[in-house]
């Protein structure tokens, strides 16, 4: 009987010691899968923070071409209605971000000529962002957006009106001139176009 009761008591440091590692391997199995699973999160954390990177991106891209298109047309539509004094719009300048000159006409009447300074004042300004204001700070602009208006068929009287700017992120250079060397890389440069084709003048 006390044989038995010293052999129990022989046996149960040893019973311990094996309930003590089974604890402690459970406990190192947890600790790795908190590791695992923390991994994971910042792995998903950074592919999200990713994601949403590239679409904010691309809204801004999309948002930029619209006013573009926007600017495109409202020259479109001055140019057409001042038909007269059409060649006072074309030139070899560049308007928007960085023109400072002055704006000067000779084609048609004297209001047909001040239409058009006027209107591609206007235009410049706009380009400028003028149109949106953060107090004296002009906000509503493209990014260093520019515009071109060239005369690209006399016989036709065909113009060409460009709206040049920067984009966020590289794509294909724009085989338009209208911004060339003005954006560091060709590929962060945006243009969108328009032939607007008048016709002669009848006599």
């Amino acid at each position: 009987m006390r044989k038995n009761l010293g052999k129990r008591q022989a046996q149960q440091p040893y019973g311990g010691m094996q309930r003590m590692s089974r604890q402690s391997s459970n406990a190192g199995f947890t600790l790795i899968e908190i590791l695992v699973a923390l991994l994971i999160f910042m792995v998903s954390s950074l592919g999200i923070a990713g994601l949403v990177t590239r679409t904010v991106q691309q809204e801004s891209e999309s948002y930029q071409r619209v006013q573009a298109l926007i600017l495109l047309q409202d020259m479109q539509e001055k140019l057409g209605a001042n038909r007269q004094a059409a060649a006072c719009y074309a030139s070899t300048e560049t308007l928007g971000t960085g023109f400072d000159s002055s704006i000067s006409c000779s084609t048609g009447s004297t209001a047909q000529q001040a239409t058009a300074v006027a209107d591609l004042q206007r235009w410049d300004s706009i380009l400028k962002g003028a149109a949106e204001k953060d107090g004296t700070t002009n906000v509503g602009a493209l990014i260093g957006a520019r515009g071109c208006i060239r005369l690209v068929d006399a016989d036709e009287r065909t113009y060409r009106i460009t709206v040049a700017w920067q984009g966020l992120g590289d794509t294909v250079a724009p085989g338009n001139d209208c911004g060339k060397g003005s954006y560091g890389a060709e590929t962060l440069r945006r243009t969108v176009s328009a032939l607007v084709r008048l016709g002669k003048l009848s006599s």
